[in-house]
């Protein structure tokens, strides 16, 4: 049987005190069953040293999942997480290891759905207005479409994990406006570009509360290391390896996602 939000509260405050107890990314174990879901950002596609095992999701034990799994040694991990997932995805192959026993799920998921690898790759071989027009046709999935998707999404991690807290995590600006950066995209197509990493993030925060789930805003953490900012903590356009363009780093992962996905537990 489904658990009503008020239901689950208790238990996820539960859950926050005995992080807060053992203090939660410290070299200790706690006792929780964690599942790891979503997209690239979350299996840590740029981070590199890609398990091998886990084929085109590149997972990593460099991505904040496993990072805070290896910190916190949890009773059970399960990292799902996939390149390139949709929320179509998700619901359909990452939910196998949820239960009504699973305490803490984290995920990041939407980006795909919206064009960004479209979104991109336009701006980056066409012309500004063409750039411009793309960003705001995917804005326009993200408020028509995408609610849907990931409303669909988080009702089935609640149903099969009643009792889990649930953190979602979204994405980073991508450019430091008035940056380093003496080539490449207009000033203009960086600004349309972090609005429409602000647009998704809107919505996805939105849907999550709705949920009753926590959405956890990266953008604070990777400010001063946006592409352009001399620090980087995103990958550029790499025409050697297409697929690690603007994913964070390793240290993107380690100094931007897992301290937020901490802060928000």
């Amino acid at each position: 049987m489904r658990l009503s939000r008020a239901a689950a509260f208790p238990t996820s405050l539960l859950l926050g005190a005995v992080l807060t107890l053992t203090g939660a990314g410290a070299a200790q174990s706690v006792a929780l069953d964690y599942v790891a879901l979503g997209d690239s950002y979350s299996s840590g596609v740029g981070a590199g040293a890609y398990d091998s095992s886990s084929g085109n999701c590149k997972r990593t034990p460099r991505a904040y999942p496993a990072l805070w799994a290896a910190a916190n040694s949890p009773s059970s991990f399960a990292f799902t997480a996939c390149s390139g997932a949709r929320t179509n995805d998700v619901t359909a192959s990452q939910l196998g290891p949820l239960s009504s026993a699973t305490d803490l799920v984290s995920i990041s998921v939407g980006g795909n759905d919206a064009g960004f690898a479209d979104v991109m790759t336009t701006c980056v071989m066409q012309s500004e207005a063409t750039c411009i027009a793309r960003v705001n046709e995917a804005k326009r999935y993200v408020d028509t479409t995408l609610p849907g998707r990931l409303d669909s999404v988080y009702s089935a991690i609640r149903t099969k994990a009643p009792s889990a807290r649930v953190v979602v995590l979204g994405y980073p600006r991508f450019y430091k406006i008035g940056g380093s950066c003496l080539a490449g995209l207009t000033e203009n197509e960086r600004r349309a570009i972090n609005g429409g990493a602000d647009h998704l993030n809107a919505a996805t925060a939105k849907r999550a509360a709705d949920h009753g789930y926590t959405f956890a805003d990266v953008t604070p953490a990777f400010t001063g290391h946006e592409i352009c900012s001399g620090a980087s903590w995103l990958h550029s356009v790499n025409w050697l390896n297409i697929g690690e363009s603007y994913h964070p780093t390793a240290a993107g992962q380690s100094g931007g996602y897992l301290p937020t996905f901490k802060a928000a537990l």
